[in-house]
């Protein structure tokens, strides 16, 4: 089915059309207009899909593309020219310089969280790296994907950028298997990040994982408890806690645990009121088969605060627990809800070894007024970001790559860091025929004194 469209997509690629720095530079912007044109639609979508208010939809999807096209089209003239760097007194006087080339045909799977931004985030790097690109929308996210298609289609042609719709875990192997893309790109579930991890390998191709695992909130017993309190709930319930940098769970020094869910439970009623199921700020669980799987989680602690849920609207209120059972599945799954479990620690050793005990969260929040303490959580917790203060913010900063460590992902991206994943180092050395010394050729018996000095 795919075959001959992605063969077509190599044809264009390989005519050199998308290498020049004025073509990229005009998709950009055309892409840009487009989705300013098409943005009462994107804002509807998002509220189909997954309830999000038009704020939310700025300030998590479209500001934040918006924000990286700027950026892009500010710098990529200057990240395109090659970088000029220094040549060893073995090969003096030639020149050596790095360039950026384009990687080829890349493969972009996005998730259903957050469907136009971490669709076209991505694309956005690998058009400016110069690539064509097939674009995977969720099908979870249908209202998203629809509109995505339909700024696509009249922004580019197909063999520039394609949108392969319907269900992934049938279409992505089919066009897998077909053709040997040059970069994979995926955001989600770790999973599915080991199914085309394996499926990559095969044709050695290479890939970026932006996948998940339980990022802890800490808190610890010098922090400002009510700023912490705001800003925990803030991430946690940002898109009904269907992020993939939300606190998944919040360890607290057992001196101010009683404090900090007070205040906690103070920020839900002061930011949903006291029925989030008719809040504008809150949004609904993507469908019923993850609802029912969060709601199974509730049995499994002593609830705080909240519990309610309506399957019909796919509302889950937003839920503080303690008391989780021993092995619960809460503790071991990467929650993606509305539930927020709380366990309290003695000492900061204990709590980095429950840290631990979930390999490699792909952000962490520590809340702390001691530096001695913020390096002790650095310097001993493997992590993929972070924020000290605060939570999730740190993922709108351009200029911080994002990205997870072990089976939290592999690669990061984000301004700069986006134009590197799509595209590739080329070294080359430019040696002069004017000054050709007869000791860089056989024989090379007696010169072994002379290349030590030379490498030194």
């Amino acid at each position: 089915m795919y075959s001959e469209r992605l063969q077509k997509m190599r044809t264009y690629f390989e005519s050199g059309i998308t290498r020049p720095y004025h073509f990229r530079k005009q998709q950009l912007i055309l892409l840009q207009q487009t989705i300013k044109k098409y943005e009462k639609e994107i804002n509807e979508a998002l509220f189909t899909d997954l309830k999000k208010n038009a704020e939310e939809a700025y300030i998590g999807e479209t500001g934040l593309i918006y924000a990286e096209i700027k950026l892009l089209l500010k710098r990529l003239k200057k990240w395109m020219k090659p970088q000029t760097v220094g040549t060893d007194m073995l090969n003096f006087p030639s020149a050596s310089k790095i360039y950026r080339d384009p990687l080829g045909v890349v493969l972009i799977i996005a998730p259903w969280n957050y469907p136009f931004q971490l669709s076209l985030l991505p694309l956005v790097g690998a058009i400016a790296g110069g690539n064509c690109v097939v674009l995977k929308p969720s099908e979870f996210a249908p209202a998203s994907a629809s509109v995505i298609q339909k700024i696509i289609h009249q922004v580019f042609p197909a063999e520039y950028v394609l949108v392969a719709e319907g269900d992934g875990a049938a279409i992505i192997p089919a066009m897998t298997d077909a053709f040997r893309f040059d970069h994979i790109f995926y955001t989600g579930s770790i999973p599915v990040g080991k199914a085309i991890y394996a499926s990559a390998a095969k044709n050695l191709i290479p890939v970026t994982l932006e996948l998940g695992g339980k990022s802890p909130a800490i808190v610890e017993a010098d922090a400002d408890i009510k700023v912490a309190a705001k800003r925990i709930i803030t991430g946690k319930f940002l898109n009904a806690g269907q992020t993939c940098i939300a606190p998944d769970y919040v360890l607290v020094n057992e001196e101010v645990k009683q404090q900090l869910v007070e205040r906690m439970a103070e920020s839900i009623l002061s930011f949903y009121g006291s029925n989030a199921e008719e809040s504008y700020e809150y949004g609904k669980i993507i469908n019923e088969r993850r609802f029912d799987k969060l709601v199974s989680y509730l049995q499994e602690g002593e609830i705080i605060t909240g519990g309610k849920f309506n399957r019909e609207k796919l509302y889950i209120s937003p839920t503080i627990l303690h008391q989780i059972k021993a092995g619960a599945a809460i503790m071991q799954d990467e929650i993606f809800g509305p539930l927020l479990p709380v366990i309290s620690y003695k000492t900061t050793g204990e709590a980095i070894e429950i840290v631990k005990q979930h390999a490699n969260p792909l952000a962490l929040y520590l809340f702390t007024a001691s530096n001695d303490k913020q390096q002790q959580w650095i310097a001993n917790v493997p992590f993929g970001g972070g924020c000290i203060n605060n939570t999730v913010m740190y993922f709108s900063n351009h200029r911080l790559p994002f990205g997870g460590v072990g089976n939290s992902g592999i690669g990061a991206y984000h301004g700069k860091y986006t134009f590197n994943v799509f595209t590739r180092l080329k070294p080359v050395m430019k040696s002069p025929v004017w000054f050709d010394p007869p000791i860089k050729y056989p024989p090379f018996k007696g010169k072994l004194n002379l290349f030590k000095m030379f490498k030194r």
